[in-house]
């Protein structure tokens, strides 16, 4: 017991020495963070499967601590999805109203969804049969559909933090791209639904779904009281530890009854209220929460490596990319035109849409684990995601370059 804890400890550490290397090299190659954390985290597994060997591999990663690592990841992953969305929440509020967002929210995500249906429709017909697998087909559609039709918000903010040139392609991408996730997560859990029970399965998720918003809406306004309130401000560690309890329970609540323990995450950020205290507590969770983030994409990597991938599926890693970017950067400028923006705000829109990021390659997994993803299309889908929002700046720095250089012909 004592060695398996040691053991446990120096994986641990090992992990996060992975992750901040990832982020070092993601400076040095000025992408974001989060990319360089996540490929070189989901990349361990495979590379020390093909370095030592599977006997070697199997006494530094065995089953049974294996087991530990995807809990402490997968309870990671729900303690930072409850600051993403009560991030979430938050901006549904915001101040970006009209016929810009309502338009370039529907062309960043109705275009998506159908170069997402294209990419089914390859998987379905035309890829091997080990890289279509024998998920139900219906079910399989929706997933790479949503696939194609989510944006990370926790990425983009990140992005956005750091870029003060974007004007009003800002404020528009990031209030689209809440809207967009919103029917995104959705479509996911009609998606496991149709996987674990058919029809059945789905309305049972709705079912849960149903019930957890009325609770939430409660314990929103319970939360919501002032008493509780000064609590939350007197004692804002205190209150972030019986916040991450509650959404660890909800999650478990949510898995028992076949769905992913990530909407348990969802439901405990709904349930927080909009104010600044409760924001400092939820950053206290979010923060735990994202510490733990690269045991989860560990954890994806070594599923993957041990699953094998029998070829790398070159077609579906060109398809997805070809089709990833038309469907964001194509409708998110589609959209953004149509509501009346300039061509440079429109460009920016659709390049800042199409950062996928930590939200997408949260979705591959869940897909991955529930059976839906072979190793080949999670791998096909995972480059997509990865090379989609490393573009993000570089694209970004392009547009800005060439408007400069108008406005001197102009001026000349």
């Amino acid at each position: 017991m004592v060695l398996n804890g040691m053991h446990l400890v120096a994986l641990l550490a090992a992990f996060f020495a992975v992750a901040a290397l990832g982020r070092v090299m993601a400076r040095a190659l000025r992408t974001p963070t989060v990319i360089g954390e996540i490929a070189l985290s989901i990349l361990l597994g495979p590379v020390l499967l093909a370095a030592f060997g599977k006997s070697l591999f199997t006494a530094v990663l065995p089953a049974d601590v294996t087991a530990v690592l995807k809990q402490i990841g997968e309870a990671g992953l729900v303690l930072f999805l409850v600051g993403v969305v009560h991030h979430l929440d938050r901006g549904v509020t915001g101040g970006w109203h009209g016929k810009a967002l309502g338009r370039i929210t529907i062309g960043a995500f109705a275009l998506p969804l159908l170069t997402g249906l294209a990419f089914a429709a390859w998987a379905v017909w035309l890829a091997p049969a080990e890289v279509r697998g024998t998920a139900p087909t219906a079910a399989l559609v929706l997933v790479l559909a949503v696939a194609m039709s989510v944006t990370a918000v926790p990425v983009l903010a990140r992005i956005l933090e750091e870029r003060s040139d974007l004007g009003r392609a800002s404020g528009l991408s990031m209030m689209a791209s809440v809207l967009i996730d919103t029917p995104a997560w959705l479509l996911l859990t009609v998606a496991l639904g149709l996987a674990a029970g058919g029809l059945g399965g789905v309305w049972l998720a709705f079912a849960t779904i149903g019930v957890g918003v009325v609770i939430a809406w409660l314990g929103r306004r319970a939360l919501g009281s002032e008493r509780v309130g000064n609590v939350a401000a007197e004692r804002p560690r205190t209150t972030a530890l019986v916040l991450a309890v509650v959404a660890l329970a909800a999650g478990t609540a949510v898995h028992s009854l076949g769905l992913t323990a990530i909407f348990g995450a969802f439901l405990a950020g709904v349930v927080v209220p909009r104010d600044e205290a409760w924001s400092r507590v939820v950053a206290l969770v979010s923060r735990v929460g994202r510490a733990f983030v690269p045991v989860f994409f560990v954890v994806a990597g070594t599923t993957l490596s041990t699953s094998g991938v029998s070829a790398f599926p070159w077609i579906g890693v060109a398809l997805a990319l070809a089709l990833g970017v038309l469907g964001k950067i194509g409708g998110g400028y589609a959209g953004a035109r149509w509501g009346g923006e300039d061509a440079v705000t429109s460009l920016r829109i659709g390049v800042l849409v199409n950062t996928r990021g930590l939200t997408e390659i949260v979705v591959l997994q869940i897909a991955f684990t529930a059976g839906l993803l072979t190793p080949g299309l999670f791998v096909a889908l995972l480059v997509m995601a990865l090379v989609t929002t490393a573009l993000t700046g570089p694209l970004l720095d392009v547009i800005t370059r060439r408007a400069g250089a108008a406005r001197q012909e102009v001026l000349v």
